[in-house]
């Protein structure tokens, strides 16, 4: 990942952003990078993860479940946060709104499976991780694009 964290001081430091308010965005650039190319030397490997599949899970195991944020924070960060910096009119639930909308389920188990991910990608350190919370559905204009709730 670019930056990437460079100590443990760093983590924290993130994470008490999160909780005080000074940083008000979470967002990926789901850079889905093909084994290949993570095939070289350190140095010459491009930057990045499959992020789309792991944010949401990862952070709300560590963010949401450990008490860092409560929901309402958590979900505006991933939400109303990015789209205040782009200026967007998105990001709400507001009546006359794109219905664009996850559906999360805070407390679903899972494992993180690389190979169960919809992308092609699987470049990511967290195959194995327990994960509590994940998006269970997703409606793009008011259409379901993906739905887990039926399964």
């Amino acid at each position: 990942m670019n930056p990437p964290l460079r100590s443990e001081e760093d983590r924290l430091a993130l994470i008490e952003g999160l909780r005080d308010g000074t940083i008000t965005v979470i967002a990926t650039d789901h850079a889905p990078h093909t084994q290949t190319d993570k095939l070289v030397e350190f140095d010459y490997a491009p930057f990045g993860i499959i992020g789309l599949e792991t944010a949401l899970p990862v952070c709300f195991t560590e963010l949401y479940h450990k008490g860092v944020l409560d929901i309402s924070s958590f979900v505006s960060k991933f939400t109303k946060g990015p789209a205040e910096i782009l200026g967007l009119p998105i990001g709400t639930l507001a009546e006359g709104s794109d219905a664009d909308i996850t559906i999360l389920d805070p407390d679903c188990e899972h494992v993180i499976d690389i190979n169960s991910f919809y992308s092609k990608s699987r470049n990511n350190p967290y195959h194995g991780y327990k994960a509590k919370g994940k998006a269970v559905a997703v409606l793009v204009n008011g259409e379901f694009v993906f739905n887990t709730m039926q399964d």
